[in-house]
């Protein structure tokens, strides 16, 4: 089956891709293009799947971190096994493919086509609230990139209208930044329901990126296209998939 890829326009230029589930290999609640390792699906299974994305993302080396929900950034100048603890990773080296992976989370995709600097980041809530966005601009700019030369894209996540927390987490954003409060509206009873591709785009553009978009593709409301932690919890499902998203020069 092919890979479906979704892409943006303001990437033109740059090869990137924010890959459904439809066209992997795994099977039962994986059903799909599982690209994660720290699943509990078949080693094998993912890595045949890893291997579709690389290939159409032209072959070469497929890049990642070991994320933790932290604002760490990691440069990658050469291809290597070694996985560092980070949420984001950027290069300048052609022949990269940094990648990333999700499941409700952002997946952004970043690019300087003029300096010829990507960038990749996985920001929940926690790394968006840390820096991680911040972090990885900072880091493209550390490489030659400007900051109003930088396109940012973030890919399928979790939408306002599924995403329902509780008060704690409101005072967790605003014992952070009073301002986050334009982020959250009212549920049902005490709950609240908070807009993460809308805090993200907010801190892209505070850090003075030239463009920021999301796909406004929700992750959980999509089951066939998408995979989603939230979901697989109210599901009761014993695990989950985690979608790819991949940029290269």
């Amino acid at each position: 089956m092919t890979l479906e890829v979704i892409t943006d326009n303001t990437l033109d230029g740059v090869q990137h891709g924010f890959f459904t589930r439809k066209g992997g290999a795994s099977s039962g609640v994986f059903h799909g293009l599982n690209c994660g390792f720290g699943s509990s699906d078949q080693h094998e299974i993912v890595a045949i799947n890893r291997g579709r994305v690389a290939e159409a993302m032209g072959g070469g080396h497929l890049c990642g971190v070991h994320q933790m929900h932290s604002a760490t950034v990691v440069k990658i100048d050469a291809p290597e096994d070694k996985k560092h603890k980070a949420d984001a990773l950027v290069t300048k080296t052609p022949g990269l493919i940094l990648s990333v992976l999700t499941a409700d989370c952002q997946p952004v995709l970043f690019a300087d086509q003029n300096a010829k600097v990507i960038g990749a980041a996985h920001a929940g809530w926690q790394g968006a609230m840390d820096g991680v966005l911040e972090n990885t601009v900072s880091a493209m700019v550390d490489l030659g990139a400007t900051r109003e030369n930088i396109t940012a894209v973030i890919g399928p996540s979790i939408s306002q209208r599924s995403y329902e927390v509780g008060p704690e987490f409101l005072d967790q954003f605003m014992a952070h930044d009073p301002a986050s409060a334009r982020f959250f509206v009212n549920g049902e009873g005490d709950r609240l329901l908070f807009d993460l591709p809308g805090y993200g785009l907010q801190r892209l553009r505070d850090a003075g990126v030239g463009q920021a978009q999301w796909t406004r593709h929700c992750t959980y409301r999509d089951p066939d296209r998408f995979y989603s932690y939230r979901r697989s919890c109210h599901a009761k499902e014993a695990d989950y998939g985690r979608l790819i998203a991949a940029i290269r020069l």
